[in-house]
């Protein structure tokens, strides 16, 4: 959402000053007054003025930094404020008393202010492979990462330029120690320092890329790209449980068909989806990949209108064409497809926690979504009734129409639902009654030959 003027930056050559910090450079920032940038306080959440006008008061440097800097110098509306400080984490916590400090692997403060919550860094600084308490690394990779610093080797130590610009409350300034301001004008995604090492201490920041990239609209630079090629089989050691998350912000925050068309391009989705990469490569047929982007787009016009997308719709949609495979497996063996629907689940659901950790309340509402498929099929009796009553019947009808949409069903099927439950009770008992004979032309599948006069019906 465009919150106001688009980003527009004078084009003045700013001096720079490079001096080295340890294998990299560090430049004395360059420093863009109030008057040559488009970020206003009117603009920035109420609660961050509070914790950055509180820390500049007890005497600690503060910043926003990171996202909330980008977008707003693209005329974006942030999503999160996050702050960076010079004073630690024990420090800001003395100072709020709605604070809470979380996490290990990168220790943080949280200031909350009712349901939201300001994000509060200590600036870091890098470290090098030796196991301490405070910082650690293994095969190049962070474990640890609570080593702290100055704002300077904060920022360089930050993964892309243009996630390293700090918006300085005292003189509301815009500092840039990495060239960042010159890439936001271009349009470009670019690590600061070599990316092979930038990606080696966290593979995460190879999605970061590719989510930020399609959000923005942006180019990543070639050695980037290059890096990715080389890394990408490096997300392969991050725990499932982080890139859970990881996904849910790539596919959950309005941009998720840009993002996954990066990810394929990228052939990153493989590494997250592998069941779903093979699958959708074997197909001929083109209804696969138009169900996933059907539902990738589904997802993203809901977030974008401000509704609620619930994850567990979300990978029922990205693991249906895999699991749908391996259900016409077992039915091959000999299964009913109810319970070879019922195998495959719990197959692909088992396979898929080695690569991305999708926590059960959501597996197990997919799993719904998809077993009540076969039943929105039977249209005989009282079923269709009791299939409205159904608790997910909203989100199976929602997922039968997707299904139709792109070819799998039958499209006659998704408009008798989409018409029977807005029905009144006489019209839906007239519906049901004029489907008891034909019923079997809304399902999809080999046409019966007619059995003579007598024969006894098929049962239900």
């Amino acid at each position: 959402m465009l919150l106001y003027g688009a980003f527009a930056i004078a084009q003045g050559n700013w001096p720079v000053h490079v001096a080295t910090y340890g294998d990299t450079f560090i430049t004395s920032p360059t420093i863009i007054p109030r008057s040559e940038h488009n970020i206003s306080r009117a603009f920035i959440n109420t609660n961050a003025l509070k914790v950055l006008y509180r820390l500049k008061d007890a005497g600690y440097q503060a910043y926003l930094v990171g996202g909330c800097v980008r977008d707003m110098l693209l005329g974006r509306e942030p999503k999160d404020f996050d702050v960076a400080t010079s004073a630690h984490p024990e420090q800001v916590k003395e100072l709020f008393r709605n604070c809470r400090l979380i996490g290990r692997r990168f220790r943080l403060a949280h200031v909350h202010f009712g349901s939201d919550i300001i994000e509060v860094a200590t600036f870091r600084a890098q470290h090098d492979d030796s196991d301490d308490s405070d910082g650690v690394m293994r095969d190049g990779m962070i474990i640890r990462d609570n080593v702290y610093g100055t704002i300077e080797q904060d920022a360089w130590r930050r993964d892309f330029t243009v996630n390293a610009l700090y918006y300085n409350i005292q003189d509301f300034s815009v500092v840039d120690y990495t060239e960042g301001m010159a890439d936001l004008r271009q349009g470009v995604f670019r690590t600061i320092g070599e990316p092979l090492l930038r990606f080696r201490e966290d593979p995460v920041r190879m999605l970061r890329a590719v989510r930020f990239a399609a959000k923005l609209g942006f180019r990543i630079e070639p050695a980037a790209e290059a890096a990715i090629a080389q890394l990408r089989s490096l997300l392969e050691q991050v725990p499932p449980a982080r890139l859970f998350e990881e996904i849910l912000k790539m596919f959950m925050s309005g941009f998720a068909v840009a993002t996954y068309e990066q990810l394929r391009h990228y052939r990153l989705f493989e590494c997250l989806f592998p069941q779903v990469e093979a699958s959708l490569s074997q197909q001929r047929d083109n209804f696969p990949l138009t169900l996933l982007l059907r539902g990738l787009a589904n997802t993203d016009k809901r977030v974008n209108e401000g509704k609620s997308v619930t994850p567990a719709f979300l990978f029922a949609v990205i693991l249906w064409e895999a699991t749908r495979i391996r259900t016409e497996r077992y039915q091959a063996e000999g299964h009913a497809e109810p319970e070879a629907l019922q195998l495959a689940a719990a197959d692909i659901v088992s396979e898929q926690a080695d690569r991305v950790a999708i926590p059960k309340r959501f597996t197990m509402l997919a799993r719904e979504i998809w077993q009540m498929q076969p039943r929105l099929k039977s249209l005989a009796g009282r079923r269709p009734l009791r299939m409205l009553g159904h608790p997910r019947f909203r989100a199976a009808y929602d997922f039968l129409v997707l299904r139709a949409e792109s070819g799998e069903e039958s499209p006659e099927l998704a408009q008798w639902w989409t018409e029977f439950q807005y029905k009144d009770d006489a019209g839906r008992e007239a519906m049901m009654s004029a489907t008891q004979k034909p019923a079997r032309a809304l399902r999809r599948g080999r046409r019966r030959k007619p059995k003579p006069a007598g024969a006894a019906a098929p049962s239900e």
